[in-house]
């Protein structure tokens, strides 16, 4: 074998909770991959897969480092506004809060939050910068044995870029929204500063880059509280109330919006990231990585901004009050603050062993070394520091491993692994009397728990003239331990509810095979997987209204996700054009859902179960098209049709043969780029998504705040490289100011200005 194949074949990631491997055809012609035909893609290219390079970069206003897989197909990420930490990525069918189906990584190394199954649970994309990406790789659906059932919805990885010489960057951006919503009218602004330092060993193997990114915005409300009505005497008599039919659910009689009396605060977002990496490529063919990247993220949400003012023009934001001829409460619109500091380290060698047989071994940890939530108790007690609770996490973090070997002999390559992760969390809930400070804390509940996941896998691939076979099977162990709830019994006495072990294993199969002639490709690929509940699906019990243990507010039995899949992917290229069609069929055993209502008490719960079976169906068309009519001019465009139902919720029947929420039937993603000259390029790209249902049931249609709407958007960047070393960008995001929601507001119109340096 190769120095150079060697390389390819030990370069790419290989730490995951599934072990993942290099795909060895990664330099195989033959193998189907949508984007960069030049650059290998990093993880197991079965079904639909999507390499992204500079050339789509180049069209992209990228404020936060998700940004730059805002074209691919029928993808989407659940970013509300730029620095926020909660963008769930979804593919296809897959829920916009299902963050437990996406595995992402960031060279090779897990970034996916396995800790629960919602938005509070997205990628740390914050410890990577976009300034610092070489490629982002997307593969959809569970297709390949290398990958965990969390690859149910797909795997995404971001290789970041490794020194060639001894070179350096700097970028500066400048981020404006303005915002116009309900009583709210404002601009708000941000920036960011990234820059690195790469260095490579002449004629030696060593290589080592530094980078760092400092982040500062400020985000539009996310939320608006609502005034509850109350009989009795009137209240103090205000104006300013905001009344949005439109959050009235439709078809649903006697229901009316609440009036809206104020916006959460904008969130005030600091983000510090600095990064560490270093490589070895020896020349016997050994390589190795170390990588080491931290991230510190401060959330402020100071001073709701309140609509109601009195007789005398002052302000009101809680309390009895009289408008509309009817008497409420305001009450919810509180201060809070939020500190995290994680960190993610990780460490992989690659070497040969024997002639074309590679072993691997990785390690990696993800860390929460600090979250601390702080939130008034009131709006009140927000602006004089009164009291108010403290959320704390920890220990709470996770542990990924595995080894793997890789060998080729003539036609057939084999590989074969073996994996393990262990997921950690631990939160405590105190009382406070100051809500700015942990001093005078008092204990009030704490959830906490593990999981753990170890599994074998093999692939065996068999090339034979215009076609290739690949057939695996992954089996997995998996265990839940230590899981319990705490909290304040009678005489003040702390209780601790311990959850019993679980555990469970799974055995899934994988198949595909690809045929070529010529210019034309075509693969079938088959799957089952598995997705084991996390430690928060399992073990996030709450507590009654007078501080009871709720047995109906957590499921610790939950049955794990089965899927069975299929995907046929089409190719063929005309030269200039690349058209690619894809059908894809799912269907999920067990579906966990998270159930959103009220216990016996008024207190909002949300309880994770078991829905009895789910399916999806649909078809994706993707067009690659170079120098269009026009020399430089290049186009890529998908579009996709989605038909995603619950088809038997024996706890819900309702559900059954409607739309799964958030899933649109239709999705369209484009991105035209057109190069003026060598050294201008304009682009413009669009986003489309027809209106979902935002419940279960189907009842919830809507195009305002609380719902998941339509989504329609026009992006556009003109990039001015002046010289060699220096690039101008300017960009605006929604230049139609389309007002869209996925239950918080989208960004209304945005604008980036960014200026980039290299060496």
């Amino acid at each position: 074998m190769s120095r150079s194949r060697r390389a390819h074949l030990c370069a790419l990631p290989l730490l995951c909770i599934s072990a993942p491997a290099l795909a060895q055809e990664g330099d195989d012609p033959s193998i189907l991959v949508i984007g960069q035909k030049d650059a290998p893609i990093s993880i197991d290219p079965r079904g639909l897969s999507v390499s992204l390079g500079d050339a789509q970069f180049a069209g992209i206003n990228a404020q936060n480092v998700e940004d730059l897989m805002k074209y691919a197909p029928d993808f989407f990420v659940r970013k509300r506004y730029a620095g926020d930490s909660n963008g769930v990525p979804g593919f296809r069918g897959t829920h916009s809060t299902q963050s437990a189906r996406a595995l992402v990584m960031v060279d090779g190394f897990v970034v996916s939050n396995f800790l629960g199954n919602s938005f509070a649970f997205a990628p740390k994309w914050g410890v990577v910068g976009p300034g610092e990406v070489q490629q982002f790789d997307v593969v959809y659906g569970p297709y390949s044995a290398r990958y965990s059932g969390n690859s149910m919805g797909g795997i995404v990885n971001i290789t970041t870029r490794s020194p060639e010489k001894t070179e350096a960057f700097a970028t500066v951006q400048g981020l404006a929204e303005p915002f116009d919503q309900y009583g709210t009218q404002a601009t708000y602004w941000g920036w960011s500063g990234e820059a690195g330092l790469g260095w490579r060993q002449k004629d030696g193997p060593w290589s080592a880059r530094l980078s760092g990114r400092h982040f500062r915005n400020d985000g539009q409300p996310m939320s608006w509280y609502g005034l509850t009505p109350v009989a009795g005497a009137p209240g103090t008599v205000v104006t300013g109330a905001v009344v949005d039919a439109g959050q009235a659910i439709p078809n649903a009689p006697g229901s009316t919006a609440n009036p809206i009396f104020a916006a959460q605060s904008p969130a005030a977002t600091t983000q510090d990231q600095a990064k560490l990496r270093i490589g070895y490529d020896g020349a016997s063919g050994v390589t190795g990585e170390l990588l080491f990247a931290y991230w510190h993220n401060l959330d402020a949400q100071y001073a709701p901004d309140c609509y109601l003012r009195d007789a005398a023009g002052n302000k009101v934001c809680e309390g009895r009050v009289t408008t509309l001829g009817q008497t409420w409460t305001a009450s919810g619109a509180k201060w809070s603050r939020t500190v995290r500091d994680e960190f993610l380290a990780g460490g992989r060698i690659a070497a040969p062993i024997a002639p074309d047989v590679t072993a691997k071994l990785n390690l990696s940890t993800y860390q929460v070394a600090r979250s601390d939530g702080f939130t008034s108790g009131s709006w009140a007690a927000g602006g004089s520091d009164g009291a108010g609770t403290l959320a704390r996490q920890g220990p709470t973090g996770w542990v990924t491993g595995d080894i793997s070997l890789d060998a080729r002999t003539g036609p057939l390559t084999l590989a074969a692994g073996a994996s393990g992760n262990l997921y950690r969390t631990d939160l405590t809930n105190y009382s406070v009397p100051h809500w700015r400070a942990d001093d005078g804390r008092a204990f009030s509940t704490r959830t906490f728990g593990k999981t753990r996941l170890l599994a074998g896998w093999g692939e065996a691939r068999l090339r034979a003239e215009a076609l290739a076979f690949t057939l695996g099977a992954r089996v997995e162990s998996w265990r839940a331990f230590d899981g319990g709830l705490g909290r304040i019994g009678t005489g003040g006495t702390p209780v601790t509810n311990r959850y019993a072990v679980r555990s469970a294993t799974a055995f899934d199969p994988k198949f595909s095979v690809e045929w070529h002639a010529g210019q034309t490709s075509a693969q079938l690929s088959l799957a089952e997987a598995t997705r084991f509940p996390t430690v928060g699906e399992l073990f996030q019990g709450s507590l009654n209204g007078d501080g009871s243990f709720n047995a109906n507010s957590f499921d610790p039995d939950l049955k794990p996700e089965r899927s069975r899949d299929a995907n046929l992917v089409v190719a063929h290229d005309f030269g200039t054009l690349k058209l690619t069609g894809s059908a894809f069929w799912q269907r999920v055993d067990n579906t966990i859902f998270s159930f959103v209502g009220f216990n016996q008490n008024g207190i909002t719960t949300s309880t994770f179960k078991n829905i009895d079976v789910t399916r999806q169906y649909g078809f994706e068309l993707i067009a690659e098209a170079r120098d269009v009519g026009l020399r430089g001019l290049d186009l890529d465009a998908n579009l996709a049709w989605i038909d995603s139902r619950t088809v038997r919720n024996d706890s819900a029947p309702a559900a059954e043969g409607v739309q799964f929420p958030r899933i649109p039937r239709w999705r369209l993603n484009a991105n035209l780029r057109y190069t003026l000259t060598p050294r201008l390029l304009a682009s413009l790209g669009m986003r489309y998504a027809s209106r979902p249902n935002t419940d279960l049931f189907g009842l919830q249609r809507g195009d305002t705040f609380g719902y998941t709407s339509e989504l329609f958007a026009l992006d556009a960047k003109v990039n001015w490289k002046m010289t060699d070393q220096l690039r101008l960008s300017v960009g605006v995001d929604n230049i139609t100011n389309d007002r869209a929601w996925v239950y918080h507001p989208y960004p209304q119109r945005s604008f980036l200005l960014e200026a980039g340096w290299t060496l």
